[in-house]
């Protein structure tokens, strides 16, 4: 358990230096991180619902795993949504089109990592030589910890990142615009009562 925590947080670090780096933005880096925590509820969610028990190795492995695909959702809706704030477009208007854009990559994306870890959740052993398959056998038991973590962890976080990120992004627009103009405003007061003057609105006042 020492070591999956040490390597969670070693990946976290790399991972919020490079975003940082990328977005030019500690908000944005923060924002594709906090997709990991949602995924962790998602995680319990899914050992609730496979009726798995909650193993450190496997399961930290998944979770491990999947902070690693969970961030791309959020880094393709961040990075389309910079791009159009760059052109002009409104942060709302910025916002619906950044999720037109990208609904069916990210839903593909999740959706064909489910498919393909659906055999292992369901503890399915197919045998191509005797052309047979069966469910339970002693080989799957081993990964169907690992399989339940991360497609109960990605569904739970893409529904979110589909929803939430976009909101998130608004919210952080408007939150810098605020403070930009709050910025200017105190800026221009102290401007104004260093020079002896006071604007123009409040000398009419």
């Amino acid at each position: 358990m020492g070591f999956l925590l040490g390597a969670f947080l070693s990946a976290i670090f790399l991972m919020a230096l490079i975003l940082v780096i990328q977005f030019n933005s500690i908000y944005q880096a923060i924002l594709v991180l906090s997709a990991i925590l949602f995924s962790t509820a998602g995680v319990l969610l899914g050992l609730l619902i496979t009726g798995q028990p909650f193993g450190v190795v496997m399961v930290g492995l998944g979770i491990i795993a999947l902070s690693g695909i969970v961030v791309n959702n959020n880094i393709v809706l961040i990075d389309t949504c910079n791009r159009l704030r760059n052109r002009g477009m409104d942060a709302i208007a910025a916002a619906l089109e950044t999720g037109r854009r990208r609904l069916r990559p990210v839903f593909l994306t999740a959706f064909t990592t489910l498919l393909g870890l659906m055999p292992m959740v369901l503890a399915m052993n197919i045998d191509l030589l005797n052309r047979s398959i069966t469910f339970g056998a002693p080989s799957t038991q081993w990964w169907t910890q690992l399989a339940s973590a991360i497609t109960g962890g990605l569904t739970f976080a893409t529904l979110l990142t589909l929803i939430l990120t976009p909101c998130l992004l608004v919210l952080g627009c408007r939150v810098s615009g605020f403070a930009r103009v709050l910025g200017r405003r105190i800026r221009n007061r102290s401007g104004s009562l260093g020079t002896g003057t006071l604007p123009e609105h409040e000398r009419s006042g």
